[in-house]
């Protein structure tokens, strides 16, 4: 089934507040509804099954790994209707203009990755997916400190807050990161 319009959906947030389960929830139905998916991550994304996106929960979805944005327009199926593309952050400013060419083609383009860095800045081309896109949630986790929701993911280094100096992308998951608040989340200068 093809869409009448083509979309771009962005679901984004602090680690570990769900986004890789709420696309992998997106796809199922897609996959449900009789639409054809393909789903990328960045061949930077080692954390679990290469050939797979895969949540903090355990939950995964088949998916193909790409070294560069410009790769997702050469391994696209002609009959394709809804694209995922999980770790957006991690993409090269050229998914940008991929992704608006496969919305303009009509095909549904759901997103997910992170919104801000460790630093508690604006992170890669998510900021331009996000004002481009349809639609936007932003989902929230749980501050490792006191418990109240968490928008900001905190880099640890052997538990000391990560300085402001340090480099922006280390893949990672609960052994270099957790969720904070705004209060909690620490970047020394």
């Amino acid at each position: 089934m093809r869409h009448t319009n083509g979309s771009i959906e962005v679901v984004c947030g602090s680690m570990f507040s769900g986004k890789t389960d709420e696309l992998i929830r997106r796809l199922v139905r897609a996959v449900i509804a009789k639409q054809k998916v393909q789903v990328f991550k960045p061949a930077i994304d080692v954390r679990y099954a290469a050939g797979k996106v895969t949540s903090h929960t355990g939950s995964n979805f088949d998916a193909i790994p790409v070294e560069k944005a410009a790769d997702i327009r050469k391994k696209l199926e002609a009959d394709t209707t809804v694209v995922g593309i999980d770790e957006a952050q991690f993409f090269d400013p050229e998914i940008i203009p991929v992704v608006q060419e496969l919305a303009g083609r009509g095909i549904r383009v759901i997103i997910a990755g992170l919104d801000m860095d460790f630093r508690g800045e604006p992170f890669g081309p998510m900021p331009v997916l996000m004002s481009t896109a349809e639609r936007v949630d932003k989902l929230h986790a749980i501050c490792m400190v006191c418990g109240d929701e968490a928008s900001r993911t905190q880099r640890l280094v052997n538990g000391k807050p990560a300085r402001y100096d340090d480099p922006v992308v280390i893949v990672g998951a609960s052994e270099l990161y957790e969720a904070r608040c705004r209060k909690h989340h620490e970047v020394p200068k």
